[in-house]
């Protein structure tokens, strides 16, 4: 009897050691920690966006941003993302519709001077991902999901690896505070709906 109760604390002590009581979330969490950052490479990347104007539409980019990727390759749902955009960086095109899109009327640049995203979990299905977050504009933090697809992985002239996405998203800017708008014989100038879309190349730090 005395026997058995040894052999029982033994075998109590050896699964309650550290090296042997892991779960499942203590060896995720160590391998999304242990996961390579991908910086974005925005020189060779885009940023861009459409939103209705009248009867047609209006494109525009921003000349300033930055994000990372930490991810392993064959892992994207234990991923994160985050981008950073200067609002005062846009461009459409139009020297005076950018300033007047750099005003408090759209952006209000000098009091929010970036938009941000922060992702909170990412589906993959395959080379389809769909990356869940929160998108940050004029100090309004709201919910949105970007689709898109994993373009491949290479190495660039220098040895260095890169990975590619494409993904997109739509959003009410009335959510965001962007509201302004005028009537042309009773239609909206500005369409509520703006379709944000990215295509990015990010190198392994």
């Amino acid at each position: 009897m005395i026997r058995q109760l040894a052999s029982a604390f033994v075998l109590a002590a050896v699964l309650a050691s550290p090296a042997v009581a892991q779960t499942p979330a203590a060896t995720t969490a160590r391998v999304a920690s242990t996961a390579p950052t991908w910086r974005i490479d925005a020189s060779h990347s885009e940023l861009t966006f459409r939103v209705r104007h009248l009867v047609s539409r209006v494109s525009g980019s921003f000349g300033e941003w930055s994000g990372s990727i930490v991810t392993e390759p064959n892992q994207f749902d234990q991923g994160s993302v985050q981008v950073a955009i200067k609002t005062a960086s846009i461009h459409t095109g139009n020297a005076r519709r950018d300033e007047h899109l750099r005003s408090d009327d759209f952006f209000d640049a000098a009091q929010h001077p970036e938009i941000t995203f922060r992702s909170r979990r990412v589906e993959a299905n395959g080379q389809d991902i769909r990356v869940h977050g929160d998108l940050t504009m004029r100090g309004v933090t709201k919910p949105v999901v970007l689709a898109g697809r994993y373009l491949g992985a290479t190495k660039d002239g220098q040895g260095r690896e890169r990975i590619g996405f494409e993904a997109e998203t739509k959003i009410n800017r009335h959510d965001f505070g962007v509201s302004w708008n005028n009537l042309v014989e009773g239609s909206a100038v500005v369409g509520e709906e703006v379709t944000i879309s990215m295509v990015v190349a990010a190198v392994r730090q």
